[in-house]
């Protein structure tokens, strides 16, 4: 029996492959659709700084959040209403149109056991499901590719970290290497021609470079692999724009590079991005607006993007933070350190709604939320639920999968 998802699944896919007005050939929407079970793409965004959860998914009825935020607190009549007295805040019209979608899963009091209010500990617990007492030498995402790379079957890179900032230790591995890339820009060397791209990319490979030039760090790793890769990503830099516009900002741009990378073809299967500034000590309100609002609206075009290409059902956002903040505003109007916070996961693919009881303000400990869900069963939900690995000695540990998926 064909459920409700492979249904849509269908009827999206064929829809991103209309030529002319007319439907695509029986045999590419086929095509299609067995791709989409079988390369399936995570895309993750790091919100680095410290999210502020509590006026990210917001208790808009609880008189504490309203007492604890005399100046911070989101007015009920502001939010974007989500049920069980939950709701958004109100720079994040694009979630609340893929929640709308049902492409939008929150999972709410996201956290670890003894909690640490250290910007790189706790990330770096993040990363690699390790505390700061054991041996550290490579990240959840790392050893995942390091598992998968005997049936990956492709010169492209398993993995892509898309941006300026330092690759993220989530991405680190022992075996497989994975590119930092600035922008699309540091492929084209030369031109676009091949022939004169290729020869760009042997005479990289036989520079004396810094070592600390991911790129040809990459490229010096295997040069006839990374030459077909490179290329690979150039025709990415080519291919067709989005169906779909979106907005003017940074993390859009990158989520858009991403796009443009699926759309060509590419085969790579964990694209990750940061967007920094969540650290909000003080004048939080109008920062924090702005930040929600462009996560909110990159992710939310980015999977509008994704749907009309045919690939809905390929793609899934993972968007969190190290920490959340505390819930007792401070003195300069922000918020300082804390621990619990939302974790979010968006895509066709994904079981939409609320996970997870929202935080008991009620039953702190030391002024922060207790946690409800530990972050690793989010990262086994992932794993085993929609990338179809084991998730265990990605973890270092078993941990129990939320129900997040729908496939």
């Amino acid at each position: 029996m064909t459920s409700r998802r492979k249904f849509l699944a269908g009827s999206l896919a064929t829809t991103g492959l209309m030529t002319f007005g007319r439907p695509a050939p029986a045999v590419l929407r086929a095509a299609a659709a067995e791709r989409s079970d079988q390369e399936r793409i995570l895309v993750v965004v790091e919100l680095a700084g410290g999210n502020d959860g509590l006026n990210t998914v917001v208790p808009v009825r609880d008189d504490r959040y309203k007492a604890a935020r005399p100046t911070l607190a989101i007015p009920s009549d502001e939010a974007i209403s989500i049920g069980q007295d939950t709701a958004l805040h109100p720079a994040m019209t694009g979630f609340a149109d893929l929640l709308q979608q049902d492409r939008l899963a929150v999972v709410q009091g996201v956290g670890y056991p003894n909690p640490n209010r250290s910007h790189f500990e706790s990330m770096d617990i993040w990363h690699t499901c390790q505390r700061k007492d054991e041996v550290r030498v490579d990240g959840w995402l790392g050893r995942y590719l390091q598992s998968a790379a005997a049936q990956f079957g492709s010169t492209d890179p398993q993995a892509l970290h898309f941006g300026e900032d330092k690759q993220p230790f989530a991405l680190m591995s022992r075996q497989v290497r994975v590119p930092s890339v600035g922008s699309l820009e540091e492929f084209r060397l030369l031109g676009r021609e091949k022939g004169q791209f290729a020869t760009a990319v042997k005479q990289l490979a036989d520079a004396r470079r810094a070592p600390s030039n991911d790129l040809l760090g990459f490229v010096q790793s295997s040069t006839s692999s990374a030459i077909e890769a490179s290329e690979r990503i150039e025709q990415a830099a080519m291919s067709d724009g989005p169906s779909s516009p979106y907005p003017g900002n940074r993390l859009s741009r990158k989520l858009q590079t991403i796009a443009r990378m699926i759309n060509s073809g590419l085969k790579t299967r964990v694209y990750y991005v940061q967007l920094n500034g969540f650290d909000t000590h003080a004048r939080q309100a109008g920062a924090h607006t702005s930040l929600l609002r462009q996560v909110s609206g990159a992710v939310s075009a980015f999977v509008k993007d994704m749907v009309a290409h045919g690939h809905g059902d390929r793609v899934v956002c993972l968007c969190f933070s190290e920490f959340g903040r505390r819930v007792q505003e401070n003195a300069s109007e922000g918020t300082d350190h804390g621990t619990a916070g939302p974790v979010f996961l968006a895509g066709s693919p994904v079981k939409a709604g609320l996970h997870g009881d929202a935080p008991d303000l009620g039953d702190l400990i030391d002024g922060d939320l207790k946690y409800a869900i530990d972050f690793r069963r989010v990262y086994a939900s992932v794993l085993s639920g929609w990338l179809n690995s084991q998730a265990e000695s990605s973890l270092r540990g078993q941990y129990e999968p939320l129900d997040l998926f729908d496939v």
